[in-house]
């Protein structure tokens, strides 16, 4: 089974604050799995710390109202170019993320009030036919 996952979740250091969303119980379940570990941000070289972002109205925004929105989509597309061709079983996500967020998001008000919806790179991934999940569902997964 290869399964594609967030970077951070891995325990690497590219959120936008430049620490990690290490998740021992999905590394737990990766044990026996090929892993492609992947972040959307990174391979566009994104700068780490950067600004928190947000989907506002649909646009992805930093906390000081710029609108980011290009550089995500672009990150996304740079994403959905490597994975290209491989045949890939699953996809955990990292929760929450303007990017990777597969079942909530932030709102938009940057007041951490979570609200349904999907980030960027889980909405494409999800329209290719990916079978994505959130990595705080991961022991629903069998």
């Amino acid at each position: 089974m290869k399964v594609l996952v967030s970077a951070c979740i891995l325990g690497e250091n590219c959120k936008y604050n430049g620490k990690s969303n290490r998740n021992d119980a999905v590394i737990e379940f990766l044990k026996d799995k090929e892993v492609l570990p992947i972040c959307p941000e990174m391979l566009a070289h994104m700068s780490i710390p950067r600004p928190c972002a947000e989907i506002v109205n649909g646009v992805v925004t930093d906390e000081h109202g710029n609108n980011v929105h290009d550089e995500y989509t672009h990150a996304v597309e740079l994403a959905l170019s490597k994975i290209q061709g491989q045949d890939i079983d699953l996809a955990i996500l990292q929760s929450r993320s303007p990017t990777c967020g597969a079942k909530q998001i932030y709102d938009g008000s940057f007041s951490g009030k979570l609200i349904p919806g999907k980030g960027l790179f889980a909405t494409a991934l999800i329209e290719k036919g990916y079978k994505v999940v959130d990595a705080e569902e991961i022991s629903a997964v069998k």
